[in-house]
């Protein structure tokens, strides 16, 4: 895969087609978002899915820790679907997340759904600065040098007559919002105004594609949400 270099201050990042980033001055490996174990949290409200998930998860986190092979991996909130989200993973899966983490230095960033893991190695935090850089869940407008996840954001291009939405990242050259990892995750399209809120300006987005991330300038997002919200003509 080929890995996008972007550039916040004098530090590289490198935004990786398989939905994680990289830090290599920093040895760090972020990631956002995995949901682990939403399968079982569904169907414990009697809402049945596949329950394979969390093992899709890990196993593409898997090959990107090894590609990477950081010396600290970031979770950047809501690891886990609910609270008992951790208690819940099998025995195959728990034994291939412990593979992860052992020997590297872990941090769970709280999320709105997960607080911190029990059992499992880590230091929890509401918000972590490393260098020039500030790792939180949900990001904060105004914020400079701001690595956030939370809102899942995906984008639509056109692309020969019809129409592509992918994941993305997004970043306007000070922060960058990463998209959701975990299997079960649904995104929310750039132009939200959640989103939107973060980047008034706009930015660039890079869609997750098999091999490399595909990248377009987005223009204002406040205008284009606000124009999205207007109402058409006869209405």
């Amino acid at each position: 895969m080929n890995a996008a270099p972007l550039h916040i201050g004098s530090e590289r990042l490198m935004l990786d087609p398989g939905g994680v980033l990289a830090w290599p001055g920093g040895k760090l490996l972020a990631v956002a978002d995995l949901h682990l174990e939403k399968g079982s949290a569904f169907a414990a409200r009697g809402r049945f899915l596949p329950p394979y998930d969390t093992r899709d998860t890990l196993d593409r986190l898997g090959l990107l820790v090894r590609r990477w092979n950081p010396a600290h991996l970031l979770f950047l909130g809501d690891s886990f679907h609910d609270a008992q989200g951790a208690a819940r993973l099998p025995a195959a899966e728990a034994a291939s997340l412990a593979a992860l983490l052992k020997d590297r230095r872990v941090t769970w960033v709280t999320g709105n759904h997960d607080p911190l893991p029990t059992g499992l190695p880590g230091e929890s935090v509401d918000s972590i600065k490393l260098g020039p850089f500030t790792f939180r869940h949900i990001g904060t407008p105004g914020s400079m040098a701001e690595i956030s996840g939370h809102y899942h954001p995906k984008a639509t291009v056109a692309v020969r007559g019809t129409t592509v939405t992918r994941a993305c990242f997004l970043t306007d050259g000070r922060r960058v919002l990463l998209p959701a990892f975990g299997s079960y995750t649904g995104g929310l399209e750039i132009a939200d105004p959640a989103i939107a809120a973060l980047f008034p300006r706009g930015g660039r987005a890079f869609l997750l594609g098999e091999e490399r991330l595909y990248s377009f300038p987005t223009g204002p997002l406040r205008r284009v949400a606000a124009a999205a919200r207007a109402p058409t003509s006869g209405q």
